[in-house]
């Protein structure tokens, strides 16, 4: 079986304070993505939200997994799809839809048969992968870089100048509760969402990519007044609590993909940590 998955269950915001670093590590860091010939996933318990990735060399199917109890994945579910490797395609139902680097594709609930292909098998694409329970069926749709929503926020002064590409939301695809987009950092910055923020009502999952061999980034979580730190290797990706900060900093620029769901779809849904207030 190609498919493998691994359960993360919600943790409670006292008990993280007493975690060490391989309790924090164990309960919110994702290490093994991008494994060829494999589709892995990590089942979260916050908002039942899913990351994984696949790697075809062969073609690979989206299986469903027993913590879902469904005929087939997308039963009861959206799945989001960025592609952080070489092209490929993806098959929805016998559609194929063609994914270039950094390209996303949404696929609705209700859809059967996904299948992960690579355009050459020596270099294969790599796709990361978000997925959330779904009520409703909403169209399939690719999105690329160009079509993004793009935010540039932040200075150099303050080293967070970042490129915020929105793709997988509100007013350039339809869907019950998935977010995703493309946070990409401009050389010379090394923060990410700083200011840090909080929103109690979306949980969300970091996944790093373009980290430079060598570098590494810093993740921040926590209650702002009670944070904590995981380090992040390229092509790792970290759960974010509802009641957690977001924001890292990095040794070098770097990219990540962040993924959304909750019980709402505003993007500006936040409340902000002061930076004087951190602790």
């Amino acid at each position: 079986m190609s498919t493998t998955y691994e359960t993360r269950y919600a943790s409670n915001p006292e008990a993280v304070k007493h975690y060490d670093t391989d309790q924090l590590r164990k309960e919110f860091l994702i290490e093994n993505l991008m494994e060829s010939e494999k589709v892995n996933w990590t089942y979260s318990h916050y908002d039942r939200y899913m990351a994984g990735s696949a790697v075809p060399v062969k073609p690979l199917i989206l299986e469903t997994i027993d913590p879902l109890k469904a005929k087939y994945f997308l039963e009861r579910r959206e799945l989001g799809i960025i592609n952080v490797g070489a092209s490929g395609s993806v098959e929805v139902d016998g559609v194929s839809y063609k994914l270039n680097h950094k390209e996303a594709l949404y696929v609705g609930q209700g859809n059967k048969n996904v299948v992960f292909k690579s355009d050459d098998a020596k270099k294969p694409a790599k796709y990361y992968l978000n997925a959330a329970p779904a009520h409703k069926n909403f169209p399939t749709k690719l999105v690329s870089l160009k079509d993004a929503n793009k935010l540039e926020l932040g200075s150099l002064e303050t080293a967070n100048h970042r490129t915020v590409n929105q793709m997988i939301i509100g007013g350039i695809v339809e869907t019950c509760q998935l977010q995703m987009g493309m946070t990409e950092l401009k050389t010379g910055s090394v923060w990410n969402t700083m200011p840090a923020h909080v929103h109690d009502r979306r949980m969300e999952i970091y996944f790093y990519l373009d980290i430079p061999e060598g570098q590494a980034v810093c993740h921040f979580m926590g209650q702002p007044q009670e944070t904590r730190h995981i380090w992040i290797q390229n092509h790792q990706a970290v759960i974010s609590p509802p009641w957690s900060i977001h924001c890292g900093s990095g040794t070098s620029n770097y990219s990540f993909i962040w993924g959304m769901a909750g019980e709402n779809l505003d993007y500006g849904d936040m409340d902000v940590a002061k930076i004087t207030e951190l602790r």
